[in-house]
């Protein structure tokens, strides 16, 4: 298992989300910033496909430790529910696939 920290005090609206996560994950040039993006490019951590720098194991997973998430729940309840869902998604997309589930959220509010 590896762990990355999200500084959640980085985000303040969805721009500065998905400039923070591009940069921390190493988004390619042409990631556009939505949420389906950030579904595809970490939807395949396991395969060197050129979607992310941080890559891990087949069959492990890549935890994503929130920190100062109390603080961002509030500030950006909307950004906080949609990590949390597309987090999920990613999960449920792979397992659709026939894959194993790759993304953990770990986090106290």
């Amino acid at each position: 298992m590896k762990i990355i920290n999200i500084d959640c005090n980085e985000i303040s609206d969805w721009d500065s989300f998905h400039k923070y996560f591009k940069k921390l994950f190493g988004f390619p040039d042409f990631y556009g910033p939505n949420m389906n993006a950030w579904i595809d490019c970490l939807t395949y951590l396991d395969e060197e496909d050129g979607m992310s720098k941080i890559k891990i194991e087949e069959s492990t997973t890549l935890t994503l430790q929130l920190e100062n998430a109390e603080s961002f729940k509030k500030r950006c309840p909307e950004i906080f529910e949609a990590l949390i869902e597309c987090s999920a998604f990613v999960n449920y997309r792979r397992i659709e696939m026939g894959d194993d589930p790759v993304l953990l959220l770990s986090f106290h509010v």
